[in-house]
């Protein structure tokens, strides 16, 4: 493994005019997916879905962060809380999906905790003397709220997602997407490894090939925009401007906070590790990505519509069925791509090749990853 990690941190080192791809053996590794586990996705903040997704008390959202299961519950103070969605009993998983609730009872034992975390109710424990009730909640982790994203992260010492991220929040405040109505939410597993889907997702380089029935016919390359905004720790981003006949993309008439080529500008963040979302005046998509293996990614996968344009639809539903159409149209466009190109870096003759001046964001992401899993970067 140490040798896989010399040459990040060697690639990580150059000039975006003197970078590569990632290694293949980045990819296919299982010490470095050890290694990943423990130093990223033990480490950082992960977005577990959208704030409006909860918006009552006592709402609630079922979330796995890694190998432990997450209770996301908006409380009586009305905030957002990560709890362990694990019985302080004999460990049954207390919940699952999502929904409305005034307790959560063990489907177990029947142990009872309210919404707070507290246990309530536990039934023939009178003669254990170890047992008190009163001082037992479920573990809280951290969970916080950027811009209508919830984040969590098993880091107890983690930065704040705020502090973390704010050289994006000027870019993307304009867009009050805190306000966007989400449409859905689902959870899907592609036969790949997470890093190939992220790195496919930050860069507008293939749309135009990889996405030409979709979204590709109405993106130009020499449109994107690469400022001299320099490199952040822990996002990267590209914006794009969308043509006037794309079906998709630009502000309803009826936005008002969004003026010139901003009405027609979608901005295309990726929150280290793999958060990843297209943010455009009338709508945004995302994807939050976890391992299963070297050969397996979790995808979380949601889309949520600006409210004006939501409010302009004489049917809602059908607008809601056609858009989600297209970009499930889009998905299966990265699905194909990403899939294929991990049986390509299984073989023995593969080796990664230049980067172009369009992969900028991914030799910004060779370098996050070289600043969490090599030795003297972090």
């Amino acid at each position: 493994m140490d040798k896989i990690l010399d040459s990040l941190k060697t690639l990580a080192q150059k000039p975006l005019s003197e970078a590569k791809a990632l290694p293949r053996d980045v990819y296919i590794s299982a010490d470095i997916l050890h290694h990943e586990l423990e130093h990223i996705f033990g480490h950082d903040w992960i977005c577990a879905g959208r704030n409006d997704e909860i918006p009552n008390v006592g709402d609630y959202l079922t979330f796995d962060l890694g190998d432990q299961p997450l209770l996301l519950v908006r409380g009586t103070d009305n905030n957002i809380h990560a709890r362990a969605n694990v019985c302080l009993h004999r460990m049954m998983r207390l919940a699952d999906g999502s929904g409305h609730t005034k307790k959560f009872t063990c489907p177990y034992h029947a142990w009872t905790y309210d919404i707070d975390g507290r246990l309530v109710a536990a039934a023939y424990m009178d003669r254990s003397s170890c047992f008190d009730r009163r001082h037992m909640h479920l573990p809280e982790i951290r969970c916080e709220i950027f811009h209508g994203w919830i984040y969590v992260s098993m880091n107890k010492d983690a930065v704040p997602i705020s502090n973390l991220l704010a050289d994006l929040d000027p870019l993307v405040a304009p867009y009050q997407m805190d306000k966007y109505v989400t449409i859905f939410r689902q959870h899907n597993v592609w036969q790949t490894n997470w890093k190939h889907l992220t790195e496919n997702f930050m860069e507008g380089y293939h749309l135009p090939v990889a996405h030409k029935n979709t979204v590709g016919a109405y993106f130009g390359l020499m449109d994107t925009c690469f400022d001299d905004r320099g490199s952040f720790d822990h996002f990267t981003y590209q914006t794009f401007t969308k043509s006037s006949n794309a079906p998709v993309g630009s502000a309803h008439p009826d936005n008002k906070t969004l003026t010139g080529t901003a009405r027609n500008t979608s901005i295309m963040p990726t929150v280290f590790p793999t958060h990843m979302y297209v943010l455009a005046p009338d709508h945004l998509w995302y994807l939050s990505l976890q391992p299963l293996g070297v050969d397996q990614v979790k995808i979380l996968y949601g889309a949520a519509i600006a409210p004006e344009v939501l409010a302009a639809q004489k049917n809602v539903d059908d607008y809601i069925a056609k858009t989600r159409a297209f970009l499930d149209d889009v998905q299966e466009e990265d699905r194909f791509v990403v899939e294929n190109i991990f049986k390509g870096a299984q073989a023995p003759l593969s080796t990664s090749g230049p980067l172009s001046w369009l992969e900028r964001e991914n030799h910004e992401f060779a370098q996050y990853l070289a600043r969490r899993l090599c030795k003297g970067d972090e």
